[in-house]
């Protein structure tokens, strides 16, 4: 069909096509720093909840070109987002504040493999540091293959695309948390998924998933501004 014919038809039921925009790097890799194993595979399942993870950062664009980012930490048997933060830079700071909150709302992350790229965040000693100290075992994607880290890309994907609805940006940092907090709840409590079986990630846990007995209850983030999240109430 002739590219015009598409564009009238388009006009006709008034439907408009997103242009996607050229991404803006948050990955940067450190080539001294210590790398880990693949031990994920593109396999992105789990048998239970709480063993295995993926994690990423992405950014989020505000007026005036400037950024925000955000850093999440997702659990491949559930699909629930365990963990997350917000900040206006890329130290590591932003990875380990995930990691944090993910180990707030699971009361024990011991045991379970964390997935990532190889951005410098992920490969950094504080990084490290902190699994080590939660008893995560660290995971990594081969440099520059997205598809290694699949799942977390396309949950980003997903995740600006529906909040953004269309704009090019927020119109200031507050408006950008609080869209974000709405929906990254509303992703952990009523968005439903295929792969759950049309079930929301806290409805599948609660209802279908075998739960690790170290999970903790759930509880909202305390902050005057939503930045950070460890968990959703079901």
């Amino acid at each position: 069909m002739n590219h015009k014919r598409v564009a009238h038809l388009m006009q006709t039921i008034g439907l408009v096509g997103l242009r996607l925009r050229r991404k803006h790097r948050t990955t940067t890799a450190d080539p001294a720093a210590a790398k880990a194993a693949d031990l994920i595979g593109r396999d992105f399942t789990a048998a239970a909840v709480n063993t295995r993870y993926v994690g990423d950062i992405t950014y989020l664009p505000l007026t005036g070109g400037k950024f925000l980012y955000l850093a999440t930490v997702i659990d491949l048997a559930s699909r629930r987002l365990t963990g997350w933060a917000i900040s206006d830079h890329l130290r590591a700071e932003l990875v380990t504040d995930a990691l944090a909150a993910a180990e707030r709302c699971r009361g024990s992350l011991t045991g379970a493999v964390l997935h990532t790229d190889h951005g410098a965040q992920d490969t950094s000693r504080a990084f490290a540091d902190a699994c080590r100290q939660a008893g995560v075992i660290q995971s990594m994607s081969a440099v520059g293959s997205s598809a290694d880290n699949a799942l977390a890309e396309s949950f980003k994907a997903t995740c600006k695309r529906e909040t953004l609805q269309g704009r090019r940006a927020w119109a200031d940092e507050r408006e950008a948390r609080l869209d974000l907090f709405r929906r990254l709840h509303h992703y952990n409590t009523r968005r439903r998924d295929s792969s759950l079986g049309q079930h929301s990630p806290i409805t599948y846990e609660t209802a279908f998933a075998t739960t690790a007995t170290n999970l903790a209850p759930a509880a909202y983030p305390v902050s005057k501004i939503p930045g950070q999240g460890p968990c959703d109430r079901p």
